[in-house]
Parts: C-alpha cells; structure tokens; sequence
C-alpha cells in the first residue's frame, strides 16, 4: 500500500516544480531575473560522496540522488500522499533527483530512529539498490532520530525543515533576506551540534563541587563543540543586532505612505499560488514568475489604480507552506508586517492543486499567528481557474462563497478581482468642495491619489475640488483654503 502511494506521488511529482519550460505571457513582464535564477540551478549526477556520516552538521546541504521517507497514522494516506508529494516538489526545487520513496503506516514516529527497525532496514536496502546520497523525512526530527536513522541507512539524513531553509538559502537576495535565512539557520543548527568521543570532556578546574574534585579532574578545556555553540550565539547575535538596524528603512517607507494616505493592499498565500503573477498581471511589475517553490523571498511594492483612479499600493509576500519551520516565522515576521499594515489581504490559492483546501487552512493558521491580521478585511482569490477542474472550483466556491475565480496566465477574473479590492479598500467619506490656491498643487495631487474626485475646476483662487477625502485630508484642505483666504 505504502510504496503504491510513492508510486504515484513519484509520478506526479514532475509536474510540481519547474522544468525550464515555463509558459509566461505579456503580464509577468522581462522576467530578467529568471535567467540568472536558471544559471544556478545544480548539475545533476554531481555526488556528495559522505563517506563519514559524523561531518554533517559542519558541511553545507547538498541534496543530490535523494529517497523520500514519511509515515502516517490510521486511514490517512491521502493526507500523506500530498504531503509527500509536496515534499518531493520541495526536493526538486533544492536541485535534487527524487529516486523512491517510503511510507510507513504507524501512530507515532520511532523515539530512536523515526522509523520502525524493519522498515528502516528496508529504506537502507532501498537506499544501497538506488544509489541515493540523502534521505529526506517529511517532518522535523528529533536530533536523536536523524543520528539513529543515519547510522542505519548509511547516508546523510535531513529533515523537511532543512530542505525548506536551503531552498530559502538559495533564492534569498536582498542583504535582509540573507541576514533572516541565516538566522534560521543557525537557530535550526545549534541543538543539533554534536561531539564524539574525548571531544565531549568538561574542564572541571581547581577544587570543584562538594566532591572537590581537584587534581586529575581537568579536562582539555574549550571543546570543538562548545567553540562552535558561542560561536553561533554570537553571530546569531549579529545578524538579530542587523534585521534590527534594517527596520527604520521599512517603517521609513511606511510612514510615508501612511503620511500620504494611500490605501495598501498585501498580497498572501500558499507557496506557488501564483502570488507574483496576480502582482504582475495588475501592475506589469515584472516580478520572477517560475513554477516552483519559494521563486521569490523579498516583498515586492507596487503602486495600482482602481478603474476610478484611486491610487493603492500593492505587495508581495513570502509564501507559506504545511509546517512551515518555527524559525522561519520568526526571522520574517519583520517581512509579513507587511501585511500587518495593510488595509486589505488577498489571499491567494492554487485551484490546480489537490487540496486547495488544506491549502487555505495552511496559511490561515499562519496568519493567526501575526499581530493585527485577523481583523483585516480578506479577498479569497482562485488562481490558475484555466487549468483547475471545474468540480474543484465548485467545491472551493461551496465552502468559501465569496472567493474570486482568476487567472494571471490569461488575464481571466484580474477585473473582477481589481472591483472587488476596489471596494473592500477605506471608502473616503468626507465630502470637500474646496478651492485650494495654485501654490498647493501637492494638496491637489495627493487628493487625486487618495480621494475621489468628481470635478475639478481652474477659477482665479486657485483649484477648486469637488469631491470625497478621508478625514486628515479633508482637514489639510480645508485648512489651506481658509489660510488663502486670510490672506485676500
């Protein structure tokens, strides 16, 4: 049964990731990062060739000829063959070959060596017969069961959450992307430093404890393990002292679209939703656009009108997946405040995919977990609607009545979509009829932004507006056209 379902999870899985072959239309833009990001891709056939097992929290991932391995309780095999199906597009994504895989059947992971002994043995046959270099589990491991699992299958063992950091490691470009990739890498790394042998000795020193030790007791001092572990505080230290200095460029940025007025939309969703493409095809931003998991890191702000010519900011966000490591929540919660600021959330889903819903559930349980986002107003939006099955989108619709149908590829759905963000942003609801002097032509332009104008008239005065502001606006402009006329 287990091995009927890697069968199929194997041979669907070529269609998860990017084959070099991807489609993109007059809405993704010159797509110039796309080349760059295809020259790094990793060859193929290249092996580790880990000879000792002991090394591998001291080298970088290399993930080359990998077998997957996961378990799942009851009757849930379903559940298990998308999230291992999801893991073998993961793989792909970090450059490797995905060779076989395992299920095991089985209420509660192994304490010593996640699998049960048997199947473990027969994952290590498997591993011999294929030739992998890399065992891939679809969850955390305890760093107890990733040393027990090595030591029977004979190869480097990494779990789900360092496939996800070493994909993020790869496609991260900004200095600030870096610095928080980094940082949840060595967060992950520290617990799972280990020593072997005489290098785990304590130096004990002089007259130690109630047994006073004394003499004999020393031992060689600093251990290579415990050089390490400060090694990673500090620089951990470092890189938290960087993120830290990087933030009042953000807020910079924020403030002064909140001092302007302009409404914010953030763009959310599972990974390879189709997020950059519903950015492109509304604002032609030209965002990498590639089937695959976490193509793009670093948050993308766009400027975009409605069809009345209200003026709104638009972002791109990392996207999220089942299980998402802790560490990376944490390193880019400066990056999903964000969607903290913004006044409305489209939420975007892969129709395509098996299970849109768990897809939805996924990122919502994310979201929870960040200040001020549940009380955002949230545009359900469906994308890739020309490849997805029409009973998929019905069942979709059934459960979530007000999400949108779209398509980025063919353009479907994006003005219904742009109405409907239209309409959930901040209405301005202070009507003006003011005249502004000419020489507060910014109070005119920073109105046609932020407000609706419905006339616009040139009198000898100045500008005169007719028309809906917010609050702070209305105030600015009032204000500017009583100190004109105290001046008449």
């Amino acid at each position: 049964m287990a091995r009927d379902v890697v069968a199929r999870v194997l041979a669907r899985a070529g269609t998860a990731v990017d084959d070099g072959a991807t489609q993109h239309t007059a809405n993704d833009g010159e797509q110039w990062e796309l080349a760059e990001r295809s020259a790094l891709r990793r060859v193929e056939g290249l092996s580790t060739e880990l000879r000792d097992v002991t090394e591998v929290e001291y080298r970088k991932l290399r993930l080359e000829r990998v077998v997957l391995v996961g378990i799942y309780p009851g009757r849930r095999a379903q559940e298990a063959e998308v999230s291992l199906r999801e893991l073998a597009a993961l793989a792909q994504t970090a450059g490797s070959t995905v060779l076989d895989g395992v299920l095991q059947r089985r209420d509660t992971p192994d304490p010593g060596s996640y699998l049960g002994s048997g199947k473990a043995a027969e994952l290590a046959a498997l591993v011999e017969e294929a030739g992998a270099d890399t065992v891939i589990v679809d969850t955390e491991l305890a760093p107890s069961q990733r040393r027990g699992l090595e030591d029977i299958v004979k190869v480097k063992v990494i779990d789900r959450t360092a496939l996800i950091l070493d994909i993020f490691a790869q496609h991260a470009k900004s200095r600030e992307g870096k610095a928080q990739v980094e940082l949840a890498q060595l967060e992950y790394l520290l617990p799972r430093l280990r020593g072997w042998g005489e290098s785990m000795s304590r130096q004990a020193g002089g007259q130690v404890g109630a047994g006073a030790a004394g003499m004999g007791s020393r031992g060689p001092g600093e251990t290579k393990i415990e050089l390490d572990r400060r090694r990673i505080r500090t620089q951990m230290a470092k890189l938290r002292r960087s993120i830290d200095r990087m933030a009042p460029a953000r807020e910079a940025k924020r403030r002064s679209r909140r001092t302007a007025r302009i409404p914010s939309v953030a763009i959310v969703g599972y990974t390879n939703a189709g997020k950059s493409s519903i950015l492109n095809a509304i604002t032609g931003a030209g965002v990498l656009v590639e089937n695959a998991l976490f193509a793009t890191l670093d948050p993308t702000v766009r400027r975009a009108r409605t069809s009345e010519g209200r003026e709104f900011t638009i972002a791109d966000t990392v996207g999220f997946v089942r299980n998402l490591p802790t560490q990376l929540v944490e390193a880019f919660r400066s990056t999903l405040e964000e969607a903290a600021e913004a006044d409305v959330i489209v939420h975007v889903v892969d129709g395509a995919h098996p299970d849109p819903i768990g897809q939805i559930a996924a990122v919502r349980a994310v979201l929870a977990d960040i200040d001020g986002l549940p009380d955002i107003p949230e545009l359900l939006v469906i994308n890739k609607a020309d490849a997805a099955d029409a009973d998929a989108l019905a069942m979709i619709a059934g459960k979530e009545p007000a999400s949108i149908a779209v398509s980025a590829h063919t353009g479907q759905g994006i003005g219904t979509l742009m109405d409907a963000i239209a309409a959930a942003l901040p209405q301005p609801h202070v009507r003006i009829d003011v005249v502004v002097p000419y020489d507060r032509g910014d109070l005119v332009s920073h109105a046609y932004r932020a407000g609706t104008i419905e006339t616009i008239e040139h009198v000898e005065a100045g500008t005169r507006l007719v028309g809906s502001v917010d609050d702070q606006l209305a105030a600015l402009l009032l204000a500017s056209a009583a100190d004109a006329a105290t001046k008449i």
